[in-house]
């Protein structure tokens, strides 16, 4: 349980005939990365307080000015 939090997602890969279970692994890796579960269990892996919330948030916004400005003048 993710910190009391707990939320249940069902992927569902079901296999066509002529499918290896490499191929059924290959889709079920895929499905996960499109759904962004790893991403979500390791940005709840730790508790992060609000305020280092907003500092994380206000970086990434600094970071996309940052890129938009000098991807513009190349």
């Amino acid at each position: 349980m993710l910190g009391g939090v707990f939320s249940l997602i069902m992927i569902v890969v079901k296999a066509q005939p002529g499918d290896t279970s490499d191929s059924l692994i290959r889709k079920f890796s895929k499905k996960v990365l499109a759904e962004g579960i790893l991403q979500d269990l390791k940005k709840r892996e730790f508790y992060q307080k609000p305020a280092e919330l907003r500092k994380e948030k206000a970086k990434q916004i600094k970071r996309r000015i940052y890129a938009r400005k000098h991807s513009v003048n190349k």
